[in-house]
Parts: C-alpha cells; sequence; structure tokens
C-alpha cells in the first residue's frame, strides 16, 4: 500500500493555476524528497495533503482511503513554515499545551517520547525563545509526532541550519522511519543534504509532476564525466571540442568531458596526438543537484 496516491491534483486561485494535473505516488516507509523551484506547486500540494486548502479537481489518497477520512486525518503530523509556540513557554510546556490541544492520553509520557526522538529531552525547560533555529526546527517535528502518525509533511525543516543541525536532522528523520514506521515527505532546497536521506524523489514543474524515482533509479540516471585541468585550459577545451560532444567547463574551472569515456583515453589522446600534457584529472559523477539543474533546464 502507498502512503500517498494523488491523481491529477489541480488547484486554481483566482486565475493562477498552480497545480496542473499533478500526479505523486509515495510508498509506504519512505523518505520521499519533494523537489522543485519557488512557485512550482510544492506548498500548495502540501497543503492540499494536510487539509489546510481544498483542491480545485483530482483526488488524494492516503493509505488508500480519501483524505478527508476523520480516521487517516489522524495519521498526520505536519510541520508547514515553523511550529505556534508561545515564546516565553518553555519547550515542555509547549509541547504539554499541544498534547492537551490534540487530546492525547498519558501526554506526559508521550511528550518525552517524542522529546528523545528529537534529541531535545535534555533542553525540555529552555523557553522556546532562546532555542536556536535547530532546535525549533526539531521541537517542530516533535509537535507533529505527538499523537503517533505514520505519515510526517515536512516543509523545509532544513533550510538555514548549520553542519551540525543538519547532521541532527538526518538523524532524526531516518530514526523516524526506521523505528517508528512513519513516512516521510520533505521539501527542501538543499539538495546535497536530502540526497543524503531520501528514498524517493518528486520532481515538480509549473504545478506539474515531472519526475518520480528511487533513490536507486536517479543514481542510475546520473552521468559519469572526466573533469581535468590542463596548462593552458582555453586551448584544452577547444582541443577536446573537436572530438567529445559535450565539453564543458565547471564553476570550479575544471574541464568537463560527458561523452562516456575514461580518464585515461582522454590522457593518451591530449599527449599522444597533441602533446598537450594533463596536469589534474579525475572520474566524477553528478548527484542529485546537478540532475535537477539539468532537468530544469530541458523544459526550457
Amino acid at each position: 500500500m502507498n502512503a500517498i496516491e494523488i491523481r491529477n491534483l489541480t488547484k486554481n486561485f483566482g486565475q493562477k493555476q498552480a497545480l496542473q494535473g499533478l500526479n505523486m505516488t509515495v510508498p509506504q516507509g519512505a523518505i520521499y524528497g519533494f523537489i522543485g523551484e519557488n512557485g512550482s506547486g510544492k506548498s500548495t500540494t502540501e497543503k492540499i495533503i494536510c487539509g489546510l486548502i481544498q483542491p480545485s479537481g483530482g483526488s488524494v489518497k492516503l493509505f488508500g482511503r480519501d483524505y478527508k477520512d476523520a480516521d487517516v486525518r489522524a495519521k498526520v503530523g505536519v510541520l508547514i513554515e515553523a511550529p505556534g509556540c508561545f515564546p516565553n513557554y518553555s519547550v515542555w510546556n509547549n509541547m504539554m499545551l499541544q498534547a492537551a490541544n490534540l487530546g492525547i492520553e498519558n501526554a506526559e509520557e508521550e511528550v518525552r517520547k517524542v522529546l528523545r526522538v528529537v534529541h531535545m529531552e535534555g533542553s525540555a525547560s529552555n523557553k522556546y525563545k532562546n532555542c536556536s533555529l535547530g532546535m525549533k526546527q526539531r521541537i517542530g517535528i516533535a509537535f507533529a509526532l505527538l499523537g503517533n502518525p505514520t505519515l510526517l509533511i515536512l516543509d523545509e525543516p532544513i533550510n538555514g541550519l548549520d553542519a551540525d543541525g543538519m547532521r541532527i536532522m538526518r538523524e532524526v528523520l531516518t530514526d523516524v522511519t526506521k523505528n517508528y514506521n512513519c513516512t516521510v515527505v520533505i521539501s527542501s532546497h538543499i539538495l546535497g543534504e536530502l540526497e543524503k536521506i531520501a528514498t524517493h524523489y518528486g520532481i515538480v514543474r509549473g504545478g506539474k509532476m515531472i519526475a518520480e524515482m528511487t533513490a536507486e533509479e536517479l543514481n542510475a540516471n546520473c552521468r559519469t564525466y572526466v573533469e581535468l585541468k590542463a596548462k593552458d585550459m582555453a586551448a584544452t577545451k577547444a582541443v577536446l571540442e573537436r572530438k567529445y560532444t559535450r565539453v564543458e567547463t565547471d564553476e570550479e574551472e575544471y574541464i568537463r568531458i560527458y561523452d562516456g569515456v575514461k580518464a585515461e583515453e582522454v590522457v593518451d589522446y591530449m599527449y599522444n596526438e597533441l602533446r598537450i600534457a594533463v596536469t589534474e584529472i579525475k572520474t566524477s559523477k553528478i548527484g542529485l543537484e546537478e540532475y535537477y539543474i539539468d532537468l530544469m533546464k530541458e523544459g526550457r
């Protein structure tokens, strides 16, 4: 069974069509990286799944049932933007208020459990306003985990975090899926971090889903390339362009060759045929960020 099945989803805001027949499938137990440019429809889709706004058309099913079903709604935890906390209250008191709002029995035990999950058990007495951004994001996830949901919808939970904050967030999300039988949908612009934890991806553009794939399929789709440096880079690139189909210079001023050749072949060609000495050469593979950028370029 899939955690989420969306078919032909549309949403209009006046004359603007934010979603244009979007389809989406999220398997149970996945960490689903939801990717797209600003205004592509990510947040609109997430808000519809959470019941915060109504779609104009299409269907949304959660665990095989209509998303408006009260029982299935109780399985969804949400963090969109920021948690609604009282700044002068402690983390513990904010959590207890949220537990009361949800009518959770054994509230103290439940709050202790979710604070342990998000590595915040030692900070329960801190006032919310004194918490760092990373701590506030984890508090938001703790809010979303109250009530033992089986689906988490997280909108940009790692944006703005430092390296340690991102590491902790990766650990939290991995733990949630492995040990708490939870499916996670997470949107983020920090694709390098998303690539470290996501098991599935959905890429949206202009209100439509343009690609869905597993992490294994992404890895298979990401091309390898040879990148090199030489003493005369301009002359070297000009020479390589005569032989190879796609030759580019990256941000670090390496020359990249995407024709699926081996590094030693390039060295042999450069030196034996042209007497150009290569000073540095290696084989690399594009990651999620470059794959995404290439995919976006194809639609323009």
